[in-house]
C-alpha cells in the first residue's frame, strides 16, 4: 500500500467514535486530495497538455480504456515478439491499460502500461492475458445439495437450453460431465469441481468477458462468458489431519450463570468423548466472554474477553484452567440488548483459525444483539456485513439463543437478526431457540451438536466419505433441523479439505459460457459476483465514501448530487478501481463525477451486474421517509466499518509475487458489500 493510503486507513480504523447515531468522519488530507487529482477519471485528463499518450478506448466508448490482466506466465517485452532477450515476468493477475495493437508472424501483441497517462512498460502476446474490462469477477458457490456449475463450449448450446427449458438435454449433459467426459471438441468444456474451492485458500478468478439477459422458466438471469484462471500454487497442500475448531462466544451478563455453568459442564463431557475415540488435538475449543458498553455501564468492567484461544483449548486441562474464572458480571447494562456482534467479531478477529478445517463459532445468549446503527454498538456492524466477515475468513456462526420469559418482548426482532447473521449460503440459518431458556433443554442440545462436529471428524480420520444428508420435514423439531445443517455443513467442509488434500483446483479454461442460475433451481443463483479490489483501493473506497457521507450530512450536497456521487464511485469500482479515488465531485478537486462529466451512461452500460446505489433514483430518495433515508445512511457507514476490518485482516489478503501483504495485494470483495 502507498504511505498515504496506509496512514489514512490506520487513523480511521483507530479511533471510530460514534456519536449521536454517526461516525465522526476525518477530513481527507491535502496531499490524499492531491493523489485523487492525480489519478483521473477515465478519459478525464489531468493536465491540459496533448501530448500525453492515451490507451485505447473500447469500442463505442468516450472515457473507457481497454484494460486487460495477465495470466499466470505472462512476460514483459521490450518489443513485440522478439528472441525474449531481456524479458520480466509479469505477476499473475496484474492490471495493464492497452495502448497498441501489433500483428508479429500471425500472433498479437499488446503494448501496456500500468496507468492511462503514458506510463507504458512493453509489450506483451494477447494470448497471456486477459480482457479486463470490468472489475466484475464470479466465484463458484458451494455446491452440496445443489447442481455443479456446467461450463458450455459456445453460446448457443447454452441459449437453446435456456429458450426451451430442454430439461432432458440438461440432465444428459449433466450426466456425462459428472462422468469426466468433458473436453475441448464436447458442449460442455468444464464442471465446477465437486467439492467447493474457496477462493480466499485456491485463489482464482473467473472474470467476465461479456454477457446475455435471458429468461430461466419465469426467472431473471444472466449467460456469463467467462473464463477461469486459477492462482498456479507451487507447493502441495501439506498433508495433515482433519480439524474442527470451536469458539463460544458467552454472554456473561448477570442473567447468564446457569448457562456458563452447564457449557463448561458440556464442553468436559465432549473432550472425554474426544480422548476415548483417540481424536485427541483433532478438535479444540476457545471461548470468548462479552457483555456491552461499558462507558454507558463501568460496572460491566469489559466488553469482550477472551478466556482461552483455541491453542489452549486443544489440551482440556489448560482450557479449563482458562475458563475457570468467568462468571456473569455483577451490574446490570444499558437496556436487554447486549453487544453480541462485538463477541463474535473477536471471534472472527483475534482467534487463529489458519489450522483448522471446521470453524465454528457458538454463540449463547438470552438478549438480542447491538445492531451497527446502534450509538453503542461496539463494531458498527450490521448482521449482513458481520456474516460476511465471518464467511471470508471461513467462520459458520451458530447461535443458542435463550428465550427466557424475562426477554419476551425482545425474542422476535433478536431471532430475526440471529438468523441473519448465522446464515450460511447455501444451507441456511444456524440458529436455535431454546424454549423458555430451561437449562438442561440447553444443555442437551449443545451437548448433541458438539457431538456431531467431533463425530464429523472421527469419520474422517477413519477415512469414511461423507455420506448424503436427507432431507428432513418441515415440521420437525428446529433442533433436528439445525443438526440436519450441521451434517451437509460438516459434509461440505470434509469434502472441501479431501479435495485440498488431493490437490483439485478450479477449472482452467477460456471462452465458456454459463448460467448465473441452477438450471434446474432457476431462482437459486449459482455463483457470487465479486470486485477484485487491491489493498489501496479499499483504503481510497473508504476514505472517498467517508467523505461523500460527511459532506451529505453537513448539508453541502443536493440530494441529486448525493446520488450522483455515489452512483460514480459504484461504477468506477465495478468498471476501474483504480479511479476511485478521483470518482467523485467532493474528491476529485473539481474534476467531477461521472454525471458531470457525461460518461455515467456509458460506465453502466454493459455492467452485468450492479451495486444497490444503481437501483435509487432521486424520486425513490424523495419518496422516502426521514427514517428510510437515514437507514439507507447507516447501511452505508457499517459497509466503511466491514471495510476497515476488511484492510485489517492480512491473512485474507493475496500477495500475487509471494512477498509481504502490501498495497498492491488483493481481495475480491463481494459486489452486494460494496456501494
Amino acid at each position: 500500500m502507498n504511505e498515504l493510503s496506509e496512514k489514512s486507513m490506520k487513523i480511521t480504523s483507530s479511533n471510530p467514535r460514534r456519536v449521536a447515531g454517526r461516525w465522526l468522519k476525518p477530513g481527507l488530507s491535502a496531499a490524499l486530495a492531491a493523489l485523487m487529482f492525480a489519478s483521473g477519471i477515465g478519459g478525464a485528463a489531468t493536465t491540459p497538455s496533448s501530448d500525453i499518450r492515451r490507451p485505447l478506448l473500447l469500442d463505442g466508448k468516450q472515457s473507457l480504456y481497454e484494460r486487460v490482466l495477465s495470466r499466470p506466465g505472462a512476460q514483459l517485452r521490450v518489443a513485440p515478439a522478439g528472441d525474449g532477450a531481456g524479458a520480466q515476468a509479469i505477476d499473475a493477475f496484474s492490471v495493464f491499460y492497452v495502448y497498441a495493437r501489433s500483428v508479429v508472424n500471425g500472433e498479437t501483441w499488446l503494448e501496456v502500461g500500468t496507468n492511462s497517462h503514458g506510463g507504458v512498460r512493453g509489450w506483451v502476446a494477447e494470448s497471456a492475458v486477459l480482457a479486463w474490462n470490468q472489475a466484475l469477477t464470479v466465484a463458484f458457490r458451494e455446491p452440496l445439495g445443489h447442481d455443479r456449475v456446467l461450463l458450455f463450449r459456445d453460446e448457443s448450446t447454452l441459449k437453446s437450453l435456456v429458450d426451451i427449458y430442454d430439461v432432458g438435454s440438461y440432465r444428459q449433459m449433466y450426466k456425462a460431465a459428472e462422468a469426466g467426459d468433458v473436453s475441448a471438441a464436447s458442449e460442455v468444456v468444464a464442471i465446477q469441481p465437486k467439492a467447493h474451492v474457496d477462493i480466499h485458500d485456491d485463489f482464482y478468478l473467473v472474470p467476465i468477458k461479456q454477457y446475455r439477459d435471458v429468461f430461466l422458466q419465469n426467472n431473471q438471469a444472466l449467460m456469463l462468458n467467462v473464463a477461469s484462471v486459477p492462482l498456479a500454487d507451487e507447493k502441495p497442500a501439506a498433508k495433515r489431519d482433519f480439524r474442527s475448531g470451536v469458539v463460544f462466544v458467552v454472554d456473561s451478563t448477570t442473567s447468564m450463570g446457569p448457562y456458563i455453568d452447564r457449557t463448561r459442564e458440556v464442553v468436559r463431557g465432549v473432550y472425554d468423548s474426544i480422548q476415548d475415540a483417540g481424536l485427541d488435538e483433532k478438535v479444540a475449543f476457545g471461548l470468548i466472554a462479552y457483555r456491552d458498553n461499558n462507558e454507558a455501564a463501568p460496572g460491566l468492567e469489559y466488553l469482550t474477553r477472551t478466556y482461552a484461544d483455541l491453542e489452549q483449548g486443544r489440551d482440556p486441562t489448560r482450557f479449563f484452567d482458562a475458563v475457570r474464572n468467568v462468571t456473569p458480571a455483577t451490574v446490570s447494562s444499558k437496556g436487554f440488548i447486549e453487544d453480541a456482534y462485538a463477541g463474535i467479531k473477536r471471534a472472527i478477529d483475534d482467534i487463529d483459525w489458519q489450522e483448522y478445517d471446521a470453524r465454528y463459532v457458538i454463540v449463547v445468549t438470552d438478549a438480542g444483539p447491538r445492531p451497527g446503527s446502534d450509538p453503542l454498538s461496539g463494531t458498527g456492524l450490521s448482521a449482513q456485513a458481520l456474516r460476511q466477515l465471518a464467511q471470508d475468513r471461513g467462520v459458520s456462526i451458530w447461535v443458542m439463543h435463550l428465550l427466557t420469559p424475562q426477554g419476551e418482548s425482545d425474542h422476535a426482532s433478536a431471532a430475526e437478526q440471529y438468523r441473519a447473521v448465522s446464515t450460511f449460503p447455501g444451507i441456511g440459518a444456524f440458529y436455535y431457540g431454546v424454549g423458555t431458556g430451561d437449562v438442561d433443554r440447553f444443555g442437551q442440545a449443545l451437548a448433541q451438536l458438539s457431538g456431531d462436529v467431533t463425530r464429523q471428524v472421527g469419520e474422517t480420520a477413519k477415512g469414511l466419505p461423507p455420506m448424503p444428508v436427507p432431507e428432513v420435514a418441515e415440521d420437525t423439531s428446529e433442533l433436528q433441523q439445525l443438526r440436519t445443517r450441521v451434517a451437509k455443513l460438516g459434509n461440505a467442509l470434509r469434502l472441501r479439505y479431501l479435495a485440498r488434500q488431493a490437490g483439485e483446483t478450479a477449472p482452467d479454461l477460456f471462452d465458456a459460457w454459463l448460467l448465473d442460475h441452477y438450471f434446474t433451481e432457476p431462482e437459486q443463483q449459482a455463483v457470487d459476483v465479486r470486485v477484485l479490489l487491491t489493498r489501496d483501493q479499499l483504503s481510497d473506497l473508504t476514505e472517498v465514501l467517508k467523505r461523500v457521507l460527511a459532506t451529505a450530512e453537513e448539508g453541502l450536497l443536493a440530494p441529486k448530487t448525493f446520488l450522483d456521487e455515489l452512483k460514480s464511485l459504484a461504477a468506477s469500482l465495478s468498471r476501474d478501481p483504480a479511479a476511485v479515488a478521483a470518482s467523485t465531485r467532493t474528491t476529485g478537486s473539481g474534476i467531477g463525477n461521472l454525471a458531470d462529466l457525461g460518461y455515467m451512461r456509458e460506465y453502466i452500460e454493459g455492467l452485468p451486474y450492479t451495486g444497490e446505489v444503481m437501483n435509487v433514483s432521486l424520486e425513490d430518495w424523495e419518496n422516502w421517509s426521514a427514517k428510510r433515508q437515514l437507514a439507507f445512511i447507516n447501511g452505508l457507514e457499517e459497509k466503511i466499518n466491514y471495510y476497515q476490518a476488511l484492510h485489517d485482516h492480512t491473512d485474507l489478503w493475496i500477495s500475487l509475487d509471494g512477498g509481504p501483504i502490501g498495497g498492491d495485494a488483493v481481495f475480491p470483495v463481494v459486489l452486494n458489500m460494496l456501494p
